[in-house]
């Protein structure tokens, strides 16, 4: 498998934001792409070369699919894995492995990894629904995590005690006890066919109050040095104990305490990850490419301090999205807007994200603020 070859094709399962970054990267390796969505208006759709109309959870869309590539990889892990292990045995790389997204897919197998190989997360039990919940009033306060299909904050909410109960999910989950938190943080691992591995620097993630989004995140954290070593050994291990081909997000909890704790892992690019377009020697999206076409990994270190802002659409704008106040951020020296493609907004929808870099982590702080004041997704009709 040559990937500069003429007739390689690289593959990738969905079309949205993380997948026109990826693309954006994979232009410097002059790489053919092609993408399938299940969304016509998808970001990815006017970059790739080639791009399918087709449901990402349906076996026969990603089996046709597959058997176009040479290499298959994703930017979201809710896809058909049975396709993926069908193309796998086939003989298409699949990357991350079909077993990895697997593991990762369902939070309730996750966690269950994480007790059996001794990786430190917070203590959980299994529920299948609100009953369930109610003969463990005794674990509570918890949050509540459904098991599939929950991401960007859906699927997520805290339960202080039986009074909650009307507000739980019924569907299966895991109940996770709530612990002090000090700091939360990401630490994206990349590994290679051939077993390499490389670490990009932890960051830190500051979340929106309520609805549980990443709001912006400094990098590098704010970390002590062993407090830093702990989390990277962490995170390597997680990666090494799955095998992994491609990167992994690994979040987690730091206590007051200074224990570090896994809350959940994501084998794809990150949000976490956005700022290393500017402010790594190595970005996630490049490093991802390397990986998994077999490529020896590349710099992780960063350049400069930085600041990565998510764009989100405001509460109470649904439609055409416009984006207000771009005059006011441009001016400013190392602010970087990096907008998804989106048409429509609506409440809190991913948008794009901003860049911040300054060696002063209070003028950084400075222009966090400014870019968070001034910028603002808005709809054309409202």
């Amino acid at each position: 498998m040559n990937p500069f070859s003429s007739s390689f094709r690289l593959g990738i399962l969905g079309g949205g934001q993380l997948g026109r970054m990826l693309l954006q990267s994979a232009i410097d390796f002059n790489l053919h792409v092609k993408v399938m969505d299940g969304d016509a208006d998808a970001p990815c759709r006017v970059l790739a070369h080639e791009f399918t109309l087709g449901k990402l959870t349906d076996f026969d869309a990603v089996y046709a699919f597959g058997k176009t590539v040479d290499v298959l990889t994703i930017e979201i892990e809710h896809v058909n894995v049975d396709a993926l292990e069908k193309l796998e045995a086939e003989g298409v790389k699949v990357y991350p492995q079909p077993r990895v997204i697997r593991t990762i897919q369902d939070k309730r197998v996750q966690k269950r990894f994480y007790e059996t190989h001794k990786i430190p997360t917070s203590p959980f039990v299994l529920v299948d629904g609100v009953e369930d919940i109610r003969q463990h009033a005794g674990f509570l306060p918890a949050f509540q995590k459904l098991g599939t299909m929950g991401y960007d904050g859906r699927g997520v909410q805290r339960l202080d005690g039986l009074d909650d109960l009307p507000k739980a999910f019924p569907e299966p989950g895991l109940l996770e006890k709530a612990v002090d938190v000090a700091k939360e943080i990401s630490v994206i691992v990349a590994r290679n066919v051939r077993g390499e591995v490389a670490v990009f620097p932890p960051v830190e993630l500051v979340f929106h109050p309520v609805k549980n989004l990443v709001e912006y995140l400094l990098a590098p954290a704010q970390l002590d040095e062993l407090t830093v070593a702990q989390a990277n050994e962490i995170a390597l291990g997680v990666a090494q104990h799955l095998g992994i081909v491609g990167l992994l997000a690994v979040e987690m909890f730091v206590t007051p305490a200074g224990e570090v704790l896994v809350n959940e892992s994501a084998p794809r690019p990150h949000n976490s990850g956005h700022h290393t377009i500017r402010a790594n020697y190595t970005s996630q999206f490049e490093q991802h490419l390397r990986a998994i076409l077999g490529l020896p990994l590349g710099d992780t270190d960063t350049q400069t301090q930085a600041a990565m802002v998510n764009l989100l659409g405001e509460d109470g704008h649904s439609g055409e999205a416009v984006y207000a106040g771009m005059d006011d951020i441009l001016p400013i020296n190392g602010v970087y807007p990096h907008l998804y493609g989106k048409r429509f907004t609506k409440p809190f929808r991913k948008m794009g994200h901003v860049t911040i870099l300054d060696d002063d982590l209070e003028v950084l702080k400075e222009k966090i603020r400014h870019v968070q004041e001034k910028l603002k997704v808005v709809s054309r009709q409202s």
